[in-house]
């Protein structure tokens, strides 16, 4: 009598095999915690940056204001300030996209929201740039990068839209 794949026994003694989808499943659910402690890490570390670029900040204008020299009609005053603003709102959105990412399960950041924040690092240095100094190659490199970056926030959204009419979910992540 030959031995059919039915009925052959020489893995007796050897744990069955896993099908493969839950070999799958069980490698998407170990990679799904490795997400979430990599976001929650990231997350205390933005905070703590946050924290440090705001109470840097805070000193900053406190020292400018005891030593008399707040000028916020001064022009580097104005630029320094609101550099510093904007690198708060950075820091700040860039932790709110990973909050939200995990929140809705998701798991990668959506490329808005990283477009989104190019466009917002790219705003920031067109505020603080000095304008007489001449930059006018840098300024036209800005100007066409947050363009470019308008375009495509503009086509992603757009595909966004589609989909949704389409009745076309969301690609796993």
């Amino acid at each position: 009598m030959s031995a059919t794949p039915e009925t052959n026994n020489s893995n007796a003694g050897q744990p069955p095999r896993l099908p493969q989808f839950r070999l799958q499943e069980a490698t998407s659910a170990l990679y799904r915690q490795f997400e979430a402690a990599v976001v929650m890490l990231l997350t205390v570390l933005l905070a703590v940056v946050v924290i440090a670029a705001l109470v840097h900040l805070g000193i900053n204008i406190a020292g400018k204001i005891i030593r008399g020299s707040f000028n916020p009609i001064d022009p580097a005053v104005f630029q320094s300030i609101f550099g510093a603003v904007f690198t708060v709102i950075i820091a700040l959105e860039f932790k709110r996209s990973i909050l939200v990412t995990t929140e809705r399960a998701e798991g990668i950041v959506r490329v808005r929201i990283v477009i989104l924040i190019g466009m917002l690092a790219i705003a920031r240095k067109l505020i603080i740039m000095d304008l007489g100094q001449g930059e006018s190659i840098q300024l036209f490199a800005l100007s066409a990068a947050f363009l470019a970056l308008g375009i495509v926030y503009w086509l992603v959204r757009d595909q966004e839209r589609r989909d949704e009419l389409a009745g076309i979910p969301d690609p796993p992540h």
